[in-house]
């Protein structure tokens, strides 16, 4: 698991979990060379033990729904859902089904497709900084 220091104030902090390498390598460079902060997880565990180190200050999970691990992704969505509610948790998936089962189960609206459009993402990023920009100014 890779974590670099990211600063909150320039944009969120990504945690991808997703067990195919080169997927979670490339959109993590991406998000990083946007300017992001990206921690990668290659499990379900790997992000479990992410999750509570508040240094690495993650503000979205972007989890592979086949993520393997003791949790499944709709676990873990779950898990951060009643225990980190101020995170926002994306599911993505190549099944479009699952990813609609997904979006219930973890309440975050619509999901990802796999492979990943790298601009969906950061749309999704923007769009949650903006919002939580606006509640902040309220």
């Amino acid at each position: 698991m890779s974590a670099p220091t990211p600063d909150r104030r320039i944009a969120p902090s990504i945690l991808i979990v997703d067990g195919d390498v080169i997927t979670r390598h490339a959109i993590a460079d991406y998000l990083r060379h946007c300017g992001y902060a990206v921690v990668e997880a290659a499990s379900t565990d790997e992000a479990m033990k992410a999750l509570p180190e508040p240094s690495l200050g993650i503000d979205v999970i972007l989890c592979d729904v086949a993520a393997v691990g003791e949790q499944s992704a709709q676990e873990l969505s779950s898990w951060v859902r009643a225990n980190r509610p101020e995170l926002e948790v994306r599911l993505a998936s190549t099944v479009e089904a699952v990813a609609d089962t997904a979006a219930e189960l973890c309440e975050s609206g619509p999901n990802l497709a796999r492979p990943y459009e790298p601009q969906a993402v950061i749309d999704y990023v923007k769009q949650l900084r903006a919002t939580r920009d606006r509640a902040t100014a309220a």
